[in-house]
This record gives structure tokens, sequence and C-alpha cells, in this order.
């Protein structure tokens, strides 16, 4: 069956860019899938199944190259963003993937998501030195330039995040005890080792950890589980559809435990809401960009540009959901790293450019919060601030901690 695709391209005349770029044609550099009127970006990302809530990213992503576009491209040329479905399945990613390589012939491919998604293709795009950039994944694998030069991550690395949790709650929670519910893949088990080494010697204080399968209709009975564990700690490794569903029967069982929700289902509109917000007063999670939703950033520059880029190029969609304010700012890295290859848009320029920023202050980026790679140094955002949901919005406190600080 052929895979659904989407193509977001606005087209240009060849003549005009010849007649545009002059004697310069002669110091050009492409690999397949970059020209002098075209760079082609492959995606993949779950429209359908169980994190489907994800699929806004894609949506946001498209709606960013088009603006780009519409705005005359990216040194002249307009990019052509190929994004396909893959439902969150690995084999279905693996199809995808071939095909966005082999037959529509990307320069690269972007912000590609899911851990398990991402584990899939990752030996295979790099035996074809195709760069994967900027993954939608914070698993730390991502950053290994040794082994995998044509991979980088992008968000905060998931056992890093994990850790800040587990010193947290060491520092905050009296005699905790810690249930653990975890999505049973890389994603959910890199979380859950980072918990595990940032409690060292106190490990056995987690009481009770428990899996679920992607697959799986809820989590209903392992919350019942962890709330029969005696954990009064209840760190939440889920993405967004059961991380609403745990929280939710959380309350509806009467269990009120100090809860830490992993990042990446923070969202207001498609994980707090859904829950219920009687239901996830006082959650904690760590944050890297700005959250929509709070008022404190309503006359920040970037949250006005952010916001009026929605109304013009992205207009039905939640101004509530953080996916979309990763969707747009995690594009911006995209687009610059694109602007610094100039006329040398060969893959192995684009990852020498990716790996090249010194303190960039990246779109819609928490104060404090700047991106870096190096050559050795393949993890673009390596900072966090803690945030408490008061209300129906998030609430920042504490200091913006740092990777090594941890």
């Amino acid at each position: 069956m052929k895979t659904k695709r989407r193509t977001f391209l606005a087209g240009v005349s060849s003549a005009a860019v010849l007649s545009a770029s002059g004697s310069a044609f002669a110091q050009k550099k492409y690999s397949e899938g970059a020209s002098d009127t075209e760079i082609k970006i492959g995606n993949t990302n779950p429209y359908s199944g169980p994190a489907s809530a994800y699929g806004v990213i894609g949506k946001t992503i498209a709606a960013y190259w088009k603006s780009v576009n519409e705005a005359g491209g990216i040194n002249g040329r307009k990019v052509n963003f190929i994004t396909l479905d893959d439902g969150y399945n690995p084999a279905k990613t693996v199809e995808c993937i071939r095909q966005l390589v082999e037959q529509d012939k990307v320069l690269c491919t972007f912000n590609t998501l899911g851990t398990p998604c991402n584990t899939a293709i990752h030996k295979y795009m790099n035996q074809k030195k195709v760069p994967m950039l900027f993954v939608a994944t914070g698993a730390s694998k991502w950053g290994n330039p040794k082994e995998f030069p044509w991979t980088m991550g992008f968000q905060p690395d998931y056992h890093t995040e994990a850790v800040i949790y587990a010193k947290h709650i060491l520092a905050n929670v009296k005699d905790a005890k810690i249930g653990v519910l975890m999505q049973n893949d890389d994603y959910g088990k890199d979380y859950y080792e980072g918990m595990r080494e940032g409690l060292g010697k106190e490990v056995g204080r987690i009481v009770k950890h428990v899996t679920y399968e992607v697959t799986d209709p809820t989590v209903d009975s392992q919350v019942i589980q962890l709330k029969d564990s005696g954990a009064n700690v209840f760190f939440n490794i889920s993405t967004p559809k059961f991380a609403a569903q745990a929280m939710r029967k959380a309350a509806d069982i009467g269990w009120k435990p100090a809860q830490y929700l992993n990042n990446v289902s923070s969202s207001v509109a498609s994980v707090m809401k859904p829950a219920g917000f009687d239901n996830v007063q006082g959650v904690l999670t760590a944050a890297y960009l700005m959250d929509p939703t709070d008022h404190q950033w309503d006359d920040n520059a970037d949250m006005k540009e952010w916001k009026e880029w929605m109304g013009k190029h992205n207009a039905g969609a939640s101004l509530a959901d953080a996916s979309n304010v990763f969707a747009y700012s995690v594009s911006t890295l995209m687009h610059e790293t694109l602007k610094k290859c100039g006329d040398n848009l060969t893959r192995e320029n684009l990852m020498k450019q990716a790996a090249n920023f010194q303190k960039f202050r990246l779109k819609m980026a928490l104060p404090g919060i700047t991106v870096s790679t190096s050559p050795t140094d393949f993890y673009p955002v390596q900072a966090v601030q803690l945030q408490r949901f008061k209300g129906d919005t998030w609430d920042l406190f504490g200091d913006v901690m740092h990777a090594e600080s941890t």
C-alpha cells in the first residue's frame, strides 16, 4: 500500500534563480536533494495511531516551511517538505524512510518523531550518510557523533531530565516511595535509568515499576498497582494519551502522590486539559520552551511573533498546545542551519553547520537557555527549568539547570 504523503512546495522558475545567481553558479555544491531551486527535506510523524497527539508537530512544521517559501525561501531556494505518516510504528518508519531516501532522494530528514521510530532507522541513515537532524526525541543516544556522525538530537535528553526529578524528589519529598509508570521501549528506559542514577544509593526508594505497551487501550490497571504499592511519588513516563489517562485515573481512585510528568507530555491542550485541571494541580515537569498558556510571556517578543505567525500561517491550530511551540522552535533552528550552508548544500556541510552553534538564541526558548553544538557535542539544548501546574497553566520556579550541573 502506498504511504500516505503530504508534500509542501511552492514552485519557483529555474530561469529566475539562474539569472539571479549569475557567476556564483560555479561555486555551488549540492548533494542529492538540493539544487538551484529546491531543498528537499523528509519527515515522519504519527498522524495516526497511539501517539497521534504529536501529529500537530508535523502539521506546524509543514506550515512553517510553507511560510518560508512564501517569503522567498532559503537563499533563493524553496523547501520541499515531504512528511509521511508512520503511525508511531517502527516498521512503518523504516518503510517511510526508505521511500524518502531512495525514491524521493531527500537531502536530509528533519525532526522524525519518536524514540522507537528513530531507533529503527538510526543505523540505516548513518550507513547511507544522510543527515538525520534535530530528531523529535530526547533519548541520550542521539548525541553520539563518534559512532553516529549523521544523527543529531534537539531537546534536553531524557536521562538528564530524570536525574533532575530524582534530585528534586530526594530534596523535597519526605520518606519518598516512588512508583514508576513507563512506556516499554527505549524512550521509557532512558527516563527510568536516569531516575535510578539520580537516586544513587537511594535507588531502593522505587517501590513499584510498571510498564505499558503503546498498543494497550488504557493504563488504568497499572495506575491501580502503583497506588496499591504505597507509593507517595508518581513518576509518569508516558506519551500524551496515556499521560492524561494516568493522571485522571489517579484522581478517580483517590491516589494523591507527588507527581512528576515527563516533559514530552506537558502540553496543556493535549494532556493537562483532557486529564482535568482539577486532577493535575501541583504536577511537576521540566521545561526549556515558553508555554503559550503562561501569561508571563504575553508581552515577550518571541511569544508575540509566534502568535502572529500562528494566526497568519497556522490558523485553526491550538494556541494552548505546547507541541505547536516545539514545532516552530525546532524549525527556526533548522532554518538557521540551512541558511548557514549558503550555496554549499552538501550533506557533509549540513552536518558541519549543525555542529557549529555557539550560544545561539533559540526562538521560544526560556531565558538563559541557548543552543550550543560542536563536532563532539550533538546535544543542542542542554538546560531546563522546573515548573508546577497551577490553575490552568504551568508556573516556573527555581533556576535554569544545565546538564553539567546535574
